[in-house]
């Protein structure tokens, strides 16, 4: 079997980083380039990269992730979540390799009942999930040896997201409002790291029906009043915080530039029939990622 060696686009965001971890323990050869070494946005540096490398895959975890200001900044949205992964498909065709692409829930509207299937129909509410659902037709369309992993709610100990802002709001407040009415299924970038390292290592053994469009986010559903719950629960135990007062509030209470799906919960078991990967549960992802950030704690 081919030994995975990967070419990472983003090497800035929370995924790349849990991927260079989760590749260095299991001796996974990961390059993770960011804008220092590689213009996402360039089709042709990006076409050089990938046909210059000796890659078995190619990961794309660049994306325009700022919801809010994606809709005052459509074209640099689209420029990064439709353009780039347009270029990388074509490039990928080019040299004969696999495409594994991170899209995300914001592809639907958030009115289905039930957990959202990968079949089911986008409806997104705003430029950032139009642009990431143009990136997704964009690869359908230019490369069919494709992976395009939805995923949902992505938090760790590192970059920026629900639970490091958390923290942050809790060393000055004494009472935080957080939406309980949006649903989700909050995901570890480290569980989604070995995620996709499972997929590469099974494309790379030649797995022939592996491509296509799968859902992956952490087991269990819950809203972000429940999600901060959790972590100011597993934060105040490790002595990272106190915990403050939390509030229930309504979407209608804390307004935005972009709408959000009420329900953003992914059906994985397509995953789990394909890959055989059955997504461990949010809660001990969240448990792991506080670990890390009380031993990075006392380090400093």
């Amino acid at each position: 079997m081919t030994a995975p060696h990967l070419l990472v686009i983003g090497a800035q965001g929370q995924v790349a980083q849990a991927l260079c971890v989760a590749g260095a323990a299991r001796a996974i050869q990961v390059d993770a380039r960011g804008r220092d070494r590689l213009d996402a946005t360039d089709p042709a540096a990006l076409s050089t990269a990938i046909a210059a490398g000796p890659w078995t895959a190619v990961v794309n975890a660049a994306a325009y992730t700022a919801v809010d200001r994606a809709e005052s900044e459509p074209d640099a949205a689209y420029a990064l979540n439709r353009d780039t992964p347009a270029s990388l498909a074509a490039a990928c065709a080019a040299a004969g390799l696999p495409l594994i692409h991170l899209s995300t829930d914001y592809v639907f509207d958030g009115a289905k009942p039930g957990a959202y299937g990968e079949d089911d129909p986008v409806a997104p509410l705003g430029i950032y999930g139009a642009s990431k659902a143009a990136g997704e037709a964009a690869v359908r369309a230019a490369l069919p040896a494709h992976v395009i992993l939805r995923t949902s709610w992505v938090f760790s100990a590192t970059g920026q997201n629900f639970l490091r802002t958390m923290l942050r709001l809790a060393a000055t407040r004494d009472e935080i409002g957080v939406v309980d009415d949006q649903t989700g299924r909050p995901t570890a970038a480290a569980d989604l790291a070995e995620a996709i390292l499972a997929i590469a290592v099974a494309l790379a053994a030649g797995k022939q029906d592996g491509f296509g469009t799968f859902h992956y986010a952490g087991a269990g559903a819950t809203t972000w009043h429940g999600f901060a719950t959790a972590i100011f629960a597993g934060a105040a135990a490790r002595g990272l915080c106190r915990a403050p007062r939390l509030r229930r509030i309504a979407t209608s209470d804390f307004p935005t530039a972009a709408r959000r799906p009420a329900n953003s919960v992914l059906a994985t078991g397509r995953l789990t029939a394909r890959y055989a990967l059955t997504p461990p549960p949010w809660t001990s992802g969240l448990d792991a990622a506080l670990d890390r950030l009380a031993a990075m704690e006392t380090r400093t």
